[in-house]
Order: C-alpha cells, then sequence, then structure tokens
C-alpha cells in the first residue's frame, strides 16, 4: 500500500493545503488566487476541507505549528461570534 492511502499519513491534497497555510499572502485577494491557480479548488472547498484537517490527528503530527496556530485562531473566531 503506498502512503497517500495507507490511512497514516495525509494524502498530497492535504499536505499542500497545509503548505499554503504556512505561507503569508501580500494583498487581498492572493491567497484566494493561489487556492484557485495552484490546488485548482474554490475557496468555500479550500476553507472547508482545511476545517476538518484541524481536527485530523494525522495533520497535528505532519505539521503542529501549523494546525496548532490555525486552531486557535479558528477557536478564538468562535468564541467571538
Amino acid at each position: 500500500m503506498d502512503e497517500e492511502h495507507d490511512g497514516t499519513r495525509l494524502g498530497r491534497r492535504e499536505r499542500d493545503i497545509l503548505a499554503l497555510e504556512r505561507r503569508g499572502f501580500s494583498g487581498p485577494g492572493a491567497k484566494e488566487r493561489a487556492i484557485r491557480e495552484e490546488l485548482g479548488l474554490a475557496p468555500v472547498r479550500y476553507y472547508q476541507l482545511l476545517n476538518a484537517l484541524l481536527d485530523d490527528p494525522r495533520a497535528l503530527s505532519h505539521d503542529p505549528v501549523t494546525v496548532n496556530r490555525l486552531r486557535r485562531i479558528r477557536e478564538t473566531r468562535r468564541a467571538e461570534r
């Protein structure tokens, strides 16, 4: 079984999403453009996948710094609602 589908490691798309989240973006629309051009996803779908990824223990073990930062941001936003 290859690493993409063995159930213990993230697939290519999930790793690409986390990699995109590690980057800084210069101006408004730059991130959404990168989401469309580099990942071929609509931004709404991207954020759905990202949100699910934040709850995936594989994502946490793959990139704990990014996942924990995004979890904190998510919790802050939920608390503000």
